[in-house]
């Protein structure tokens, strides 16, 4: 039970790190928005929601929750059928669901916690066959229905978030290096191929808004109109120069206040940091990430075994690409691909499922291996 932790071992720097996190959320969610209550209050409600699952769960042996990892990826796959037949569409996007008494949610969100934990728990099961071909194909396997239901939505960002979650996860479990050799090997002429029948628009599966948003990265002279948020992007972090221009601020020079930017309070929150809190809390932000993610790798070496090692390692990915991929879109760095920043941008499915992955880490700390010199 979890009397027996050795509460000395609680990493309350990450707890902290992830308020300071929500804090600066809130905050920039209530300007970006300018001060809807309803935003506000629905985004509260998720940080105080998800803090609580967190401090919950890490009290709970990480090892019960990885025993159900089969119901887990069955609920996962099951919530991925029902929003395609049931979904709200949105944009052109069927990605959300309404559920009795919680309101709508987005399951891919939650799949993304979903398949790190079923991941840690099957190479932690087969580690002595983990090189063997059939333990790959079925990780492959595993990974692909998700990855198909998940694309058919369709949301292109968030397979390509799942993929490199799965590979940073088998990355960790200690593949052999053959593998990963001859995956690269497969992969960078595949990549180069896709590309290339993209540019000459040969690749029929891609949506037409999907290919706008990467031809526009190759050649934003030609495709202006879908660079056009990025742009805006990136002249409102300019703007914001050393200090920003505060918070909540009403001038009639901002970028966000001249409507140049939309889904402000998701999508390119980023942007809003860096007007209204210039260089220097965009540094700030960048560090906080930096710190959770160390502290999750840091979890990661001291586990006491491979799932909780693998728990940590597909956290610290997920959150360490999610917040450079969302940074690289505000600052021109990437294709235009919708993910939210992670602790900070709108929306309780985003931040309510980072927090129960926390909540696991969390409890892989509690159990971390003690090493005597």
């Amino acid at each position: 039970m979890f009397l027996d932790y050795d509460f000395r071992h609680f990493n309350f720097r990450l707890i902290f790190y992830m308020i300071a996190l929500n804090v600066i959320g809130v905050l920039v969610v209530r300007s970006a928005t300018n001060m809807d209550s309803d935003y506000v209050g629905k985004q509260l409600m998720g940080v105080l929601v998800g803090l609580a699952i967190a401090i919950g769960l890490s009290l709970i042996d990480y090892h019960k929750i990885l025993n159900l990892s089969t119901v887990i990826y069955a609920v996962c796959i099951g919530s991925l059928v029902a929003v395609l037949i049931w979904g709200k569409t949105v944009n052109n996007a069927k990605r959300w669901i309404e559920v009795p008494v919680i309101g709508q949610l987005q399951p891919s969100e939650f799949v993304k916690i979903g398949l790190i934990t079923t991941f840690s728990w099957y190479f932690m099961k087969y580690q002595e066959k983990i090189n063997q071909v059939s333990t790959v194909v079925i990780a492959a396997v595993m990974f692909g229905i998700p990855a198909v239901l998940i694309f058919e939505q369709p949301n292109l960002s968030t397979c390509l978030v799942i993929l490199v979650i799965v590979l940073g996860i088998v990355f960790a479990s200690g593949i052999s290096y053959k593998w990963i050799g001859g995956t690269l090997a497969v992969t960078v002429p595949m990549v180069a191929t896709f590309i290339y029948l993209l540019l000459h628009g040969m690749i029929p599966f891609i949506k037409e808004y999907q290919a706008g948003r990467i031809l526009a990265w190759f050649y934003p002279e030609q495709y202006g109109e879908a660079r056009y948020q990025q742009n805006n992007s990136i002249i409102a972090i300019g703007s914001g120069q050393l200090a920003g221009k505060g918070l909540f601020n009403t001038t009639i020079a901002s970028v966000k206040n001249g409507n140049f930017l939309s889904e402000e309070q998701t999508d390119f929150i980023f942007a809003v940091i860096g007007e209204e809190l210039g260089f220097r809390g965009c540094v700030i932000v960048i560090i906080l990430f930096l710190l959770i993610v160390y502290e999750c790798l840091m979890m990661a070496a001291r586990a006491k075994d491979l799932s909780g090692k693998l728990l940590c390692a597909g956290m610290a990915t997920l959150i360490a690409f999610q917040a450079f991929a969302n940074i690289a879109v505000a600052t021109g760095i990437f294709p235009n691909t919708g993910l939210p920043l992670p602790f900070i941008s709108f929306g309780s499915s985003s931040l309510i499922s980072i927090f129960i992955g926390m909540g696991l880490v969390l409890n892989v700390g509690l159990q971390r291996e003690v090493r005597h010199n």
